[in-house]
C-alpha cells in the first residue's frame, strides 16, 4: 500500500469536473471541492508523472530491435517531455520551484512506475498507453478546479501524445504470436487497481466515507470506462 504524506493545506474552492478528454465544453460536473487536491499536489503530481513516462520510454529503446519501434519510441517519449517542461513552465509561473513542487512525489511514484513495469518490453508499453491514458483523464478532470491554471493543464494534456505507433506494435505482436494476447489482456487488467490508487491517493482525506465515496465514484467510473476503450481499441478484453 502506497502512503500519501505529502497532503498540504493550501486550499482554494474548487469544483470538481468529469470531462472526456479533449472536450472543453459541457461536461458533467461533481461537486465535491473539499476532496479535491490542493493545486500544489494537482501540478506536482501531473509534472512528475509525464517525467516518469518519458524515462520509461527512453529506456525501452535500447532493448528494442527494430529500428521503427525505436523511432516510434523516441516520439512518444519527446511528447511526454514536452508536457513535462510545459507543466513545470506552469509552476515556474505561479512563483514556485518546480523541484520543491515535484520532491514529495518522487518516491511513491516511482514506486508506482516500478510496480507497473512489465517483464517484457510489450508489457511496459502497454503500461505506458494504459496508465498514462488514465491518469491524464484523471487530471484533465480535475483541471476544471482550478481556473485558467487548470485549463492550461488541460490544454497541456489533451495534446497529442505520439502513442499510437507503441499501439501498432503491441497490434502487430499479437497478429504475429495469439499467444501475447491473453498475457497482455492480463497485464492490462492488473494495472488499473495500482492506477487508481495513485488517483485516489491525491483526493483528500485520504479515507473517504460512504457518502464521499458516492460522491466520487463516477469519476473513477468514468476512468475505468476510458481503459476498456483503450483495451478494446488494442483488441484486448480489459
Amino acid at each position: 500500500m502506497v502512503t500519501w504524506p505529502w497532503q498540504r493545506d493550501r486550499s482554494a474552492p474548487r469544483t470538481l469536473k468529469v470531462r472526456s478528454r479533449g472536450d472543453f465544453g459541457d461536461v458533467q460536473r461533481v461537486d465535491f471541492e473539499e476532496l479535491a487536491p490542493d493545486i500544489d499536489t494537482f501540478l506536482g503530481q501531473a509534472a512528475y508523472l509525464q517525467l516518469g513516462y518519458f524515462e520509461t520510454l527512453t529506456q525501452l529503446i535500447a532493448p528494442t530491435p527494430e529500428l521503427s519501434h525505436k523511432e516510434s519510441l523516441s516520439r512518444a517519449a519527446r511528447a511526454a517531455l514536452l508536457k513535462h517542461r510545459e507543466l513545470v513552465e506552469v509552476i515556474r509561473e505561479r512563483g514556485d520551484d518546480p523541484l520543491d513542487i515535484m520532491l514529495p512525489f518522487r518516491e511513491p511514484l516511482d514506486a508506482y512506475r516500478r510496480a507497473t513495469h512489465g517483464a517484457r518490453p510489450l508489457e511496459t508499453m502497454l503500461s505506458v498507453h494504459i496508465t498514462a491514458g488514465m491518469l491524464d483523464d484523471f487530471y484533465v478532470a480535475l483541471s476544471a478546479s482550478y481556473g485558467s491554471t487548470g485549463r492550461r493543464v488541460a490544454q497541456i494534456l489533451g495534446a497529442d501524445d505520439d502513442r499510437r505507433a507503441l499501439t501498432q506494435i503491441i497490434t502487430d505482436a499479437i497478429a504475429a504470436d495469439a499467444q501475447w494476447r491473453p498475457l497482455l489482456a492480463l497485464w492490462g487488467r492488473r494495472l488499473v487497481g495500482d492506477t487508481l490508487l495513485i488517483a485516489r491517493g491525491a483526493l483528500r482525506p485520504m479515507t473517504l466515507d460512504a457518502a464521499e465515496e458516492k460522491r466520487v465514484e463516477p469519476v473513477f467510473t468514468a476512468l475505468l470506462a476510458g481503459h476498456a476503450r483503450r483495451m478494446a481499441a488494442i483488441d484486448l478484453d480489459a
